[in-house]
């Protein structure tokens, strides 16, 4: 962060998306405590803070009479824990932009935090429109983006606002600069082996990821459903698991690629099945290119979870992104699990660990193996389109 902040108002885009339970009760605070640091920081050199967030998606969950829920998504929630955290006065304006906003961010004392009402409430937001973006500009004078969940969408408070501001009055804050700081550092020439695990449902949502792997990786393990469509392409029996047939011809171009470019692609070699998808369901184990009819695999087997292990522990630089099954319901959690300790066994053994992704870093977080590993990225699809080589806006904002 290159700004004095001393008698700055700073504006400062974080990402406070956080899980709230029925009585709006915060759920997992890990994106407030990460934001933190920052905030601290211009706080201590004598500035002020304008925080700005959204919070859901309030215009696609109206009310029954087309208004919005205010109740439910707004921002409000969180002042009393943020004054708890930040031990210093807090206050709120309901609204982004409006009489509110503009009267609390100017009477704003160095030292004090100001929380902006929800920027969803507002269409402009999503729609990266500059008249909306220009008057949460004019509410500071610095800009400080922090929000690296949010850094892959050109909306107007993550994007847009940036171009109100020139070089010298605009940067990244502390999380958005360790985020990028550690997934360069996982790309460009990282320690090998380099192993990247993969998992989630579909080969369409990570083909991208894949082929990028494949300019630095020793090994890729490709667990979750996506597997199974690697194993139809192989004319493999996948009973009823979930499959994407049209990326058939897909899945053999990306193995051929792979074996021309020296990458060990490992399927798992046992699937955990269920004859239901559902937590109650009946379970077996079996091959996971011999799954018998009207069974689905859910989850990578034994045999599967102490191979991907095994090589884990053996590399030096780790990505992981997306779990080995459907981690949500404790039958299938296992491969998900001992992925997780194999990635904090090799952090132990000098590592550098990366895990990025809802539910892998939801399975760290819940194995208390957070501090484990070496960073847990708050940025699932941001991390996932800056590891496929894409331009980001809200970091590319910053940069012009």
């Amino acid at each position: 962060m290159n700004i004095n902040f001393k008698d700055q108002k700073a504006l400062v885009r974080v990402d406070f998306n956080v899980p709230l339970d029925k009585q709006y009760n915060i759920t997992d605070d890990t994106r407030i405590r990460e934001a933190l640091p920052t905030i601290q920081h211009i706080l201590a050199q004598g500035g002020s803070a304008i925080l700005m967030s959204h919070l859901g998606r309030p215009l696609e969950k109206l009310n029954a009479d087309g208004t919005i829920n205010k109740e439910k998504f707004t921002l409000n929630h969180l002042v009393k824990h943020l004054k708890k955290k930040l031990k210093t006065k807090v206050h709120f304006a309901d609204d982004c932009i409006g009489k509110s906003a503009v009267k609390k961010a100017a009477a704003l004392k160095p030292g004090e935090v100001l929380l902006l009402e929800n920027t969803r409430f507002y269409v402009e937001e999503e729609k990266g429109d500059e008249a909306f973006a220009k008057k949460l500009a004019a509410l500071g004078t610095v800009y400080v983006n922090d929000a690296f969940g949010t850094a892959h969408r050109a909306h107007a408070s993550t994007t847009v606002v940036a171009h109100f501001f020139d070089k010298d009055h605009k940067c990244f804050g502390m999380l958005m600069d360790r985020e990028i700081a550690n997934a360069t550092r996982a790309m460009k020439n990282p320690a090998k082996p380099v192993t990247c695990v993969t998992g989630g449902s579909k080969v369409s949502d990570k083909i991208m990821l894949l082929e990028k792997f494949l300019d630095y990786a020793d090994n890729i393990l490709i667990g979750g459903a996506m597997a199974y469509t690697f194993f139809l392409a192989k004319k493999g029996a996948v009973g009823n698991s979930l499959v994407e047939p049209e990326k058939i011809k897909t899945a053999l171009e990306f193995l051929k690629k792979a074996k021309a470019a020296g990458v060990k692609v490992v399927l798992p070699k046992d699937s955990v099945c269920g004859d239901k998808f559902a937590a109650d369901a009946q379970v077996q184990i079996t091959n996971s290119n011999q799954i018998p009819n009207n069974w689905m695999g859910l989850d990578i087997g034994p045999a599967a979870a102490r191979q991907f292990a095994g090589i884990i522990r053996k590399s030096q630089t780790i990505i992981w992104n997306g779990p080995m099954g459907v981690f949500e319901m404790p039958a299938f959690a296992e491969g998900t699990k001992i992925v997780a300790k194999a990635c904090a066994a090799a952090t132990k053994k000098g590592a550098f660990t990366m895990v990025g992704g809802g539910d892998s870093v939801a399975a760290v977080n819940q194995l208390k193996l957070a501090k484990k590993v070496s960073f847990v990225s708050t940025g699932g699809g941001a991390m996932l389109e800056f590891l496929e080589g894409k331009e980001l806006p809200g970091i590319k904002a910053i940069a012009e």
